[in-house]
């Protein structure tokens, strides 16, 4: 796989911002990688917690979270390094609040199904 047309655009950022922005993808993709084993723990070990249906969602439901977590982190990583090559501001990414979200969502629900009989 040859290098992408856009590492020779602009000026090459310092060194230490580039490597701070790999440690950001790769904390993202460790967080995916989090995401999907919850989503296999609930659906092969959960099956006494809750409805069956709605854990099995839930477990499903971890596991696209993590496919378009890891899909953001890429892009992310990638405008990150457009941006500083050209010296422009870092782009907002929505990923962090939907993110926190699914979370929430997920700590709600597990926590109601262990609440409940």
């Amino acid at each position: 796989m040859g290098e992408p047309k856009w590492r020779s655009e602009g000026d090459d950022p310092d060194y230490r911002f580039t490597l701070a922005n790999e440690r950001t993808f790769l904390a993202w993709i460790r967080t995916a990688l989090a995401l999907i084993a919850g989503g296999v723990l609930l659906h092969e070990f959960a099956a006494g917690i809750g409805p069956r249906p709605l854990v099995t969602a839930l477990a499903v439901a971890l596991g696209a979270a993590s496919a378009v977590l890891a899909l953001l982190s890429y892009l992310r990583w990638r405008g990150n390094e457009i941006a500083m090559r050209h010296g422009r501001r870092l782009g907002f990414s929505w990923a962090l609040p939907v993110l926190a979200a699914v979370c929430l969502v997920t700590a709600i629900a597990l926590t109601a199904f262990l609440a409940l009989p």
